[in-house]
């Protein structure tokens, strides 16, 4: 019987830490939201992203003509009711091709910034908890790459591979895991010698568990934000790539291919040129907006 109640106390025990810490996460959120919508900028940002993302995710649907369709007698038709945007060199219409250069974009940010981010953050708390020489080698290597403009480094590796997306893909992570790096060391070195992470290597808790459990949760806000600040870098970098012909190839409807081949018309055919400019500026723009809501959201500072 007293065996019986002692578990059943220990039951109750967990249960109540468990709700609590539901509580706590739900608090957390909840005050991390209130302080976002406090931002007008950054829920315009939040916005603007939403309806870049359903664009992008349902383009086949919503693109007035075909974006590769090639109409030699439409050639620069101006703005108007049928091509609200007008038509390239080639009478392409150009709102659908910004359409679908929406997916291509918002791919180029996510997935290599979600690499470059997952590299960075294993090697970055594998450097800061391990320290000695592995953490010598991370952080050479990490200012090798930090030592060269990333646009440069990310033309080289394009030069070297050839140009393709997947290339691009290639290009960008090895350029954008080391700011990741030296963020999670320095979040690690601090982290570890804390009280919980002590206590769970005096019981014994395996290294990796530690990393896995007590580290890496404390490290999410600043990744979040490093994530949201990364993609509007990452869109930058594939128009920049593809803008000095190492990107994107034709006939994909690349924004900052689309600005390229434009430039040439800039002045007898203006919108070929301008409108895939200005949506590259709001996809940047929105990002920007999103990641510094979000950062002044999780900064403890900005909340006091």
């Amino acid at each position: 019987m007293a065996l019986k109640f002692k578990l059943q106390k220990k039951d109750s025990g967990m249960k109540k830490k468990k709700q609590a810490l539901k509580k706590a996460q739900e608090s957390f959120l909840q005050d991390l939201f209130r302080a976002f919508r406090k931002n007008k900028l950054a829920v315009l940002g939040g916005v603007i992203v939403i309806l870049f993302l359903i664009m992008a995710i349902f383009a086949p649907f919503i693109v007035p003509h075909d974006p590769y369709a090639v109409e030699i007698d439409l050639q620069f038709y101006e703005p108007s009711s049928k091509y609200l945007i007008g038509t390239d060199m080639f009478g392409r219409d150009i709102l659908s091709r910004i359409i679908y250069g929406s997916r291509i974009s918002l791919i180029i940010g996510l997935i290599p910034t979600l690499i470059s981010m997952i590299v960075g953050t294993v090697l970055g708390m594998i450097a800061g908890y391990y320290g000695g020489k592995i953490d010598y080698f991370i952080m050479r290597l990490a200012d090798i790459v930090l030592a060269f403009p990333s646009l440069l480094l990310s033309m080289v590796v394009m030069y070297t591979l050839g140009a393709s997306l997947l290339n691009i893909f290639i290009a960008l992570s090895v350029v954008g895991w080391a700011r990741t790096a030296r963020v999670v060391r320095s979040q690690t070195l601090s982290l570890k010698e804390k009280e919980f992470v002590e206590g769970a290597r005096a019981i014994g808790v395996s290294k990796q568990v530690i990393l896995l459990r007590h580290i890496f949760p404390n490290c999410v806000p600043s990744l979040l934000v490093l994530f949201t600040l990364g993609i509007p870098e990452a869109i930058m970098s594939e128009a920049s790539l593809s803008f000095l012909g190492v990107g994107a190839q034709p006939p994909t409807p690349s924004w900052g291919l689309m600005v390229y081949r434009g430039k040439e018309f800039i002045f007898s055919a203006p919108w070929v040129a301008i409108t895939p400019g200005i949506a590259i500026l709001i996809i940047v723009l929105a990002f920007n907006f999103l990641g510094d809501g979000l950062r002044d959201a999780m900064d403890p500072y900005m909340k006091q």
